[in-house]
């Protein structure tokens, strides 16, 4: 995180605050040196760095995010002001996912790797070789595909679901795509939680 305002503190009085462009060159020089390692960029980014740092080789970014104690269990109120830090990209999670989809990103709410293990060197035989496309974009797909249904409004369900049909074509495996189609087709029937 870069220095921002917040309460009680000017970002003027950092001489070494880290303005957008060499933040930008951080995140390129990161990526460019570690190509596997995930970045994270939260809301307390504008969302034209958000969007620039996706191009530059952001991985994940937040939405939604609620920053209060307890801000995750009651909704926020503007005068309670227990928030720890400003945001600056105050989107709703919905807002985020199509943002991202009319970028031509697919917002994926994957955490399969995790579940299953693939962690560490489990992970980098599977990214290095490429072979992680198998598990990173059906999964992906899927768990976007359970967003929309389970929480999008209309306009998301419309736009994800034509993303979601597009994207199923390139995958590459054909067993994989095939298994991705009908785990999908099972989620019309409330079933969840498929993964690779």
């Amino acid at each position: 995180p870069r220095i921002c305002p917040a309460d009680d503190i000017d970002v003027d009085d950092f001489s070494n605050a880290v303005p957008d462009d060499v933040f930008e060159k951080i995140v390129a020089l990161i990526r460019v040196s570690t190509p596997y390692t995930g970045m994270i960029m939260s809301t307390r980014e504008s969302q034209s760095m958000r969007e620039r740092g996706l191009a530059l080789g952001i991985s994940q970014i937040s939405g939604g995010s609620r920053t209060s104690v307890g801000g995750y269990k009651e909704e926020e109120k503007p005068e309670d002001n227990t928030a720890q830090f400003d945001r600056s990209d105050t989107r709703t999670l919905d807002e985020i996912v199509n943002w991202l989809l009319d970028l031509g990103y697919v917002p994926s709410f994957c955490t399969a790797c995790y579940r299953a293990g693939r962690t560490g060197d489990r992970f980098m035989a599977l990214a290095k070789s490429g072979q992680i496309h198998n598990c990173c974009q059906p999964n992906a797909l899927m768990t976007l595909n359970e967003y929309i249904m389970d929480y999008g409004d209309e306009k998301t369900k419309a736009h994800g679901s034509k993303v979601i049909e597009q994207q199923l074509e390139n995958i590459k495996n054909d067993l994989v795509k095939d298994k991705a189609k009908a785990y999908i087709a099972q989620m019309k029937d409330g079933e969840r939680d498929f993964r690779f």
